[in-house]
């Protein structure tokens, strides 16, 4: 007789889920933890990244605050900035500055004659009003002469008169020299003189003779008999076809003859370096002729003005100049000079 099976009871034939647990790898368990930690982070990311999208991105970012109605730019910086450009211990920041001013050319002298109300860029805005020249510059430059602040400014004025080859220019050049004894600011006299050294009039020789004769400051007395020599040499150069001004290195050379050249006119203060306030002479002595090296040049939006920077050297010195020219009628002309550091040479 056959048996019949016995009943499974709880425990027995099926393992119960628990046991199935306990009866898997380890490595199986710990994979399967992993997976729901994995799965809790991936729902959590994409609920995050769904409240995000349904934010407008206006409202996530900061807005930025509203200037006030026709609220004028603030610009107080700028001076002081210009201020330090100008007064660094570099010289080529200052260099490129003026630079950068006459590269603009005439469209900034509306800000150039707003920049001579400050003190500390006063000097700067003078001195490229001067290098830009025009109507409106030297106009603005003529203030200045009745300048009650102790800048000093008018030589700016006398210097740029140069370019304006005028009775009037002429005259009030000559008046600045006239009044040289009474005049407390020697540059002031000086840049006069040198304004007049690009002139070859010789009727000009008369005039400065007699103020000459007055002078009783040295220094002015040689360096006034250097640019009547200049004037009187430049004119005779002029005469005479040597002198060209077809291309500008020609025009600054130009300037430079009688101090490149033997002139029986030209003779040296003693003690004194040929170079001056003026543009160099040279005696008829035996002494080597100078030289003229241009070191750059900068022109103007129009290309037809240029602000060469220049080095006269001989055995004696070395003088830079920076020297504002002016192209006309297909010739360049020296309009105004600057004279900067002087140097005599050791052992000299």
């Amino acid at each position: 007789m056959k048996k019949l099976p016995r009943p499974v009871t709880l425990g027995e034939g099926k393992m119960s889920e628990s046991a199935q647990d306990r009866s898997k790898p380890k490595a199986v368990n710990a994979l399967h933890g992993t997976f729901e930690l994995c799965r809790t982070f991936s729902v959590l990311f994409l609920a995050i990244s769904l409240l995000l999208l349904s934010v407008p991105a206006e409202a996530a970012l900061p807005k930025p605050q509203a200037a006030a109605p026709n609220a004028e730019p603030d610009y107080a910086w700028a001076p002081a900035l210009l201020y330090d450009i100008v007064n660094s211990s570099n010289p080529d920041a200052q260099d490129a500055l003026y630079d950068a001013a006459f590269a603009a050319g005439p469209a900034i002298v509306p800000d150039l004659v707003k920049a001579l109300e400050d003190d500390r860029t006063a000097e700067f805005a003078a001195q490229s009003l001067a290098f830009i020249g025009g109507e409106e510059a030297i106009t603005a430059l003529s203030r200045l002469v009745s300048d009650p602040r102790d800048l000093d400014l008018r030589r700016f004025y006398y210097g740029a008169l140069g370019e304006f080859d005028t009775p009037l220019a002429n005259q009030v050049l000559l008046n600045v020299i006239r009044n040289a004894n009474n005049e407390p600011d020697r540059t002031v006299t000086e840049d006069a003189i040198v304004a007049l050294t690009v002139r070859s009039d010789a009727g000009l020789v008369p005039p400065l003779r007699q103020a000459e004769a007055k002078l009783t400051d040295e220094v002015i007395q040689d360096d006034l008999e250097n640019a009547l020599s200049i004037i009187q040499t430049r004119g005779q150069e002029l005469a005479s076809g040597k002198a060209k001004n077809d291309s500008l290195p020609e025009a600054v050379r130009t300037y430079f003859l009688p101090g490149l050249e033997p002139s029986p006119g030209a003779t040296q203060p003693a003690g004194r370096s040929p170079l001056s306030r003026a543009a160099p002479t040279r005696s008829a002595s035996s002494t080597p002729a100078g030289e003229v090296h241009i070191e750059r040049v900068e022109f103007d939006p129009e290309k037809d003005r240029a602000l060469a920077y220049i080095i006269f050297a001989d055995p004696v010195a070395v003088a830079h100049y920076t020297i504002v020219l002016e192209k006309q009628y297909g010739d360049w002309n020296v309009a105004s000079v600057w004279l900067g550091p002087e140097e005599e040479r050791s052992g000299k």
